[in-house]
């Protein structure tokens, strides 16, 4: 008798308030998903998270010593993991930039080449442009993150000290130009002697990474290590 009202209930529940799947707008998932079965199964996974000299690890070679480094998923246009990124970088959906991150999280605790990681930091937003927006997308994913992986998110330890312009459309000079002074420390103690995994939504050239890279690298006996949700460089 309870389970049948349990069951009466839950369904007049999702006719008011239906839970659909954020990729597709499937009403056939988990109750605890926000991605159905085919759209988990068809996101495009890179595996790089074991692998040494990975695509993005080569990426930053010659330009910032890593200690290690790994895209959840390959970026691509017009596709499933675009429109996700899209609806959390534009659209206000939190929710699946915590999903996503806790994605992240699950594979970097089978990854023992990330094991070591004392903290995440999330590539920090302009204060007018965060504001605006109303959060940081890369500590949302941190903080999905950091619920599987347990280990803090270090959100004002490095901040941007100015506003850039768009990166859309400029070539990699151009791009390293535009962002080479834009951070600066601000908690250096909390960070002195940590392996740090600096976090972003989608590495394309670089170039902004590898800016608040280095002025982590400053400081005394850090290990550096990057982590994006998605790898669109070619």
């Amino acid at each position: 008798m309870i389970t049948q009202l349990k069951n009466i209930v839950n369904s007049t529940l999702h006719l008011f308030y239906p839970h659909v799947c954020t990729g597709c707008g499937s009403d056939l998932l988990e109750a605890d998903n926000l991605l159905c079965l085919k759209c988990i199964h068809n996101l495009p996974h890179t595996g790089f998270a074991t692998l040494p000299n990975n695509p993005v690890e080569k990426y930053f070679w010659g330009r910032i010593p890593l200690t290690a480094a790994y895209s959840q998923f390959y970026f691509s246009k017009e596709f499933l993991i675009q429109h996700l990124i899209h609806q959390l970088k534009y659209k206000g959906d939190t929710e699946i930039g915590f999903y996503l991150g806790e994605m992240m999280g699950r594979t970097l605790l089978n990854s023992s080449r990330f094991s070591s990681i004392d903290a995440l930091v999330p590539l920090p937003l302009y204060a007018d442009k965060e504001h605006k927006r109303g959060y940081n997308q890369a500590a949302v994913i941190c903080n999905g993150m950091s619920a599987i992986m347990n280990v803090p998110v270090l959100n004002g330890a490095v901040i941007r000290q100015q506003a850039t312009e768009t990166q859309t459309r400029k070539h990699r000079t151009e791009r390293w130009e535009n962002v080479k002074q834009s951070f600066k420390v601000a908690k250096g103690h909390e960070l002195a002697g940590k392996h740090l995994l600096l976090v972003d939504d989608v590495v394309t050239t670089g170039a902004t990474l590898e800016a608040c890279g280095h002025v982590i690298l400053g400081i005394e006996r850090v290990k550096l290590s990057i982590a994006t949700l998605a790898y669109a460089a070619k």
